[in-house]
């Protein structure tokens, strides 16, 4: 027998087997039938299931009392606790001190995650240093040539483009007052200390930064990185320690180089304001102390080695699916350009009460 339903003032009998087929047939009409206080009379169900239970039980939920459900079906409804009204959780307003919480959060969580991945090269080095650990050497040759050969044509365009920028810039209203020959000072001491070094480590961040974070997202989305694991191979040491010695050690190179083609070009600015490009460097390594010179290498060496770790560090966090491969090498590009930013100045006040 199918089930059945039979409605009354206030009441509702139930009759026959209440299973899969059986609930379905009469469901939609017994939740538009019950109302709150209502009195279902189930001692004519031959036969419950879980169907049946799921339709008793809504029935409840929605203010109706069941009478008469045969002892051996009853157990099976208790079970699902239909006395206990189902919590929906509305959605609480996210104000501005909610805000400022999940942004909290998410700070104490990326510095704590950073100072482990630090904790983690630092132990590493140690070993390396210490003869009881392996670098591959070969890896990190061929980093440094990929993040600092083939980047030299892009960092030497925009350092002599730089150069000459700003050269040109400063030298137009510099002649109002005869002082022309004073750029050379500005734009050796500008490109030497900070503009050089800054300069190159975006080119960097943007190209070899994110390039680390694509690497290792990737190989960690295709479950490389989980078989370097199986093949008792240090992730870490076998991928990211090349990188980040590789990066800042190519960084001071770079620098220097995108230093000297940048005086280049200002020096064939000067010359077109009659300034001899031998008074032009001339004035440009004067002013250029050694202190100058070799704190922009220092900085510059900082620079590759935090742009080295944010994208592997990125790369490594990469989640599940092609998209979380993109987002990291964004979140790679990001973090890198706001950690220049930040270094940068601390270097400035470091700089500033050391007296350089």
């Amino acid at each position: 027998m199918s089930a059945e339903l039979i409605v009354g003032p206030d009441t509702l009998q139930l009759r026959g087997r209440l299973d899969a087929g059986g609930a379905a047939a009469i469901w939609a009409q017994a939740r538009s039938a019950v109302t709150a206080g209502c009195v279902v009379d189930a001692s004519g169900v031959d036969y419950c299931d879980g169907a049946g239970s799921a339709l008793l039980f809504d029935l409840i939920q929605r203010g109706a009392r069941v009478d008469g459900l045969p002892e051996r079906y009853a157990a099976l409804l208790a079970d699902l606790n239909p006395d206990k009204p189902l919590t929906v959780q509305s959605p609480k307003p996210h104000g501005i001190a909610d805000e400022l919480a999940d942004f909290g959060k998410a700070v104490t969580s990326e510095f704590t995650l950073t100072m482990a991945f630090i904790g983690v090269f630092t132990a590493d080095i140690a070993r390396i240093f210490t003869a009881r650990g392996k670098i591959r050497w070969r890896n990190g040759f061929a980093v440094a040539s990929s993040a600092g050969a083939d980047a030299l044509p892009i960092i030497a365009l925009v350092a002599f483009l730089f150069g000459v920028i700003l050269s040109f810039q400063s030298a137009v209203p510099m002649r109002q007052f005869g002082a022309e020959l004073f750029v050379a000072d500005l734009v050796g001491l500008s490109l030497v200390r900070e503009l050089a070094p800054l300069m190159t480590a975006i080119l960097l961040a943007g190209r070899t930064g994110a390039a680390f974070a694509a690497e290792l997202g990737t190989m960690k989305v295709n479950e490389e990185i989980n078989a370097l694991v199986t093949l008792g191979l240090d992730p870490f040491r076998f991928l990211v320690i090349p990188r980040l010695l590789a990066v800042a050690l190519i960084m001071p190179m770079l620098t220097v180089c995108a230093e000297v083609i940048g005086l280049a070009g200002m020096a064939l600015v000067m010359a077109s304001f009659d300034v001899p490009l031998a008074t032009s460097l001339h004035r440009a390594t004067a002013i250029v102390g050694f202190s100058d010179f070799f704190g922009g290498l220092g900085k510059s060496m900082v620079f590759g080695f935090f742009i080295a770790a944010i994208g592997c560090l990125r790369g490594l966090r990469t989640g599940a699916g092609a998209a979380a491969v993109g987002e990291s090498t964004t979140r790679a590009v990001v973090s890198s350009i706001v950690m220049l930013v930040v270094v940068d100045g601390l270097f400035a006040v470091m700089f500033y009460i050391l007296g350089w």
